[in-house]
């Protein structure tokens, strides 16, 4: 057998041109398939850093007749977590955005503010010192970082625990460090803080969180035995409690989504590399062809040299031996060039897609072990399939025919052209299918990018600004801060407009508010239609250049005064008041908030 491998690769450097270009054709499709395996393997395969992930459910809430998917209320949380008999760990926390002070310049940051057990049902252990105690979560200034920050701001101090960290001008004790956590499970790749207090909701007075706004991203960790049917069975009961003792909170409505981490962090991106993974197969079965079609015709052209084999006693098996190692050497050789393809191209992924896609720049590796074994097998495989046939067809050559000088030479029989046939024709079917995928989708981002967004976004600029707990505690100051925030904005030279609102269309997700009209039987809030919201000052829709068709805009007497007035859409004056005049009509409305 290395007899017949040292021949083969002989052979091949006997002769340069072919074997570079087979090999070439091969390793854009190998490297391809390898770079793709690599991402499924970080995001799918390899799995969250937790222990058991796939006990742990991720309980979201969903609203009636919509489609957006929410986070939990506090009191909801409360009900589920007093009453609940099936999770042996029921946890929850909130993100928010802070001002970290006191290590160089001030650095904006999201928070997470977690329930005590947060991190025992995520099944987390610390690096350094330990996770938060039960007696903490309500008032202790604590704080767990992770060992990025701890490192990159701490310089890997080994006295960390202890040392404390100023997050909106408050002093937080350090009592642990925990390892990096997957921007997959995190949705940011700066995730690095965590504190207590999950019920404190900057500006949100203890009344107003109750009223049932969804800012508690909540997890329960099954308990042994216990099975997903069961688990969903206990929680339906649970949200029926709820919609009955708690009819008027904002969230009433709202039935429960149940997904388990995997199922959570992964569901949204398997079409998508589903369908990459199909082009990228593609290409590989494309490269294969070609090569096989060359491979044919260099077998057909050493007929002779089979015929000669033959004769002097060699049998068609070690014959199609010889020819199909010649094959599974180019593989392997493209294989390796694949490798080193998909080490170049998968760490440019987080880089050119950070804003959709959880992979932290820096943690995607090509060449982690299942991804070598990966771009082995394929290159056998690869190379086996596409020899397999050429070394059939060429080790069944008549002797006879094939030592006289008039032999069929390199054209090869019949069987061998209808097969070179079926091979371009596989090409060009398989190449037509890719490039009518790509004209669909580069046609659908075309016409996506020329849509009327319904504001003028020449020359717009988008800022986000958090405020200090410290210094804004309620809403009489951030709504004082606004203000002043407009008014500096306006003055700056440059600036033709200013808005400032709780969202801005196209970026993150509005509030839900929950209408119907006062006439007649009022229905209760659990029965309510609901619709996106969002708060805004006087001036927005003038700078966003979004035209009123009937009433007036907000001005400043509303944001003194505090009248209840409300500007509703085209579509939504349609959906509720039909072809009456909605101005001047009024809407009960109620949310979370």
């Amino acid at each position: 057998m290395m007899t017949d491998l040292r021949f083969a690769l002989r052979q091949l450097i006997k002769s340069p041109g072919f074997t570079f270009l087979a090999v070439i054709t091969l390793t854009l499709g190998i490297g391809l398939n390898t770079a793709i395996f690599s991402l499924i393997n970080d995001l799918f395969l390899r799995g969250l850093p937790f222990q058991e992930p796939e006990r742990i459910l991720h309980i979201l809430t969903k609203g009636k007749d919509r489609t957006d998917e929410f986070q939990m209320s506090a009191p909801r949380f409360m009900l589920y977590r007093d009453a609940q008999t099936i999770f042996s760990g029921f946890a929850a926390e909130n993100q928010q955005a802070a001002t970290v002070t006191g290590l160089g310049d001030p650095l904006s940051v999201p928070i997470f503010k977690a329930t005590a057990n947060w991190f025992d049902v995520l099944g987390v252990r610390p690096i350094m010192g330990r996770t938060f105690l039960p007696q903490e979560e309500e008032g202790a200034d604590v704080a767990i970082i992770t060992e990025r920050f701890w490192k990159a701001r701490f310089a890997g101090s080994q006295d960390i625990i202890g040392k404390t960290i100023v997050l909106d001008g408050v002093a937080h004790t350090i009592v642990g460090v925990i390892a990096n956590m997957p921007v997959s499970w995190t949705g940011t790749p700066n995730a690095n803080i965590w504190t207590t207090k999950p019920m404190v909701i900057p500006g949100f007075s203890h009344e107003k969180m109750m009223r049932g706004s969804t800012f508690l991203r909540v997890i329960g960790r099954l308990k042994p035995g216990v099975t997903l049917h069961q688990a969903k069975a206990e929680l339906g009961t649970l949200e029926h409690d709820y919609r009955s003792q708690f009819p008027e909170k904002g969230d009433a409505q709202f039935r429960n989504i149940i997904k388990t981490l995997p199922e959570d962090v992964t569901e949204n991106l398997r079409p998508g590399f589903a369908t990459l993974l199909t082009a990228v197969g593609f290409v590989l079965l494309i490269a294969c062809s070609n090569v096989a079609n060359l491979l044919l015709v260099r077998f057909s052209g050493r007929r002779r040299e089979i015929s000669l084999r033959l004769a002097l006693g060699a049998t068609r098996g070690s014959v199609l031996r010889l020819f199909v190692f010649e094959s599974v050497l180019i593989s392997l050789l493209a294989g390796v060039l694949g490798a080193a393809l998909a080490w170049q191209l998968v760490p440019l992924v987080p880089k050119l897609t950070a804003n959709f896609l959880p992979i932290e720049q820096g943690s995607a590796s090509a060449l982690s072990v299942p991804v070598l074994l990966f771009t082995i097998g394929l290159s056998l495989v690869t190379g086996f399939a596409m020899g397999l046939y050429p070394a059939l067809q060429s080790s069944r050559a008549d002797i006879v025919d094939a030592l006289k000088e008039g032999g069929r030479g390199t054209q090869g029989s019949v069987r061998q052209q209808r097969f070179r046939k079926i091979l371009v024709g596989a090409q060009v079917a398989l190449s037509v299918t890719l490039l009518a995928g790509a004209s669909l989708l580069i046609t659908s981002f075309v016409r996506l990018s020329q849509q009327d967004p319904g504001f003028n976004t020449d020359k717009l600029w988008i800022g986000v600004t958090a405020l200090s707990q410290a210094q804004y505690p309620d809403q009489a100051s951030r709504a004082r801060f606004a203000e002043q925030l407009q008014t500096a904005l306006r003055a700056t030279p440059g600036f033709e407009g200013v808005m400032l609102s709780s969202t801005f269309p196209l970026f993150g997700g509005p509030s839900v508010t929950l209408y119907t009209r006062p006439e007649g039987n009022v229905p209760p809030v659990a029965e309510r239609k609901g619709a996106p919201s969002n708060d805004i000052m006087p001036g927005w829709f003038r700078a966003a250049g979004i035209p009123l068709i009937a009433g007036r805009d907000f001005n400043e007497q509303d944001v003194m005064d505090h009248p209840n007035v409300i500007i509703i859409s085209k579509a939504g004056a349609k959906t509720v008041f039909g072809d009456e005049n909605p101005i001047g009509k009024t809407l009960l409305i109620t949310n979370g908030s």
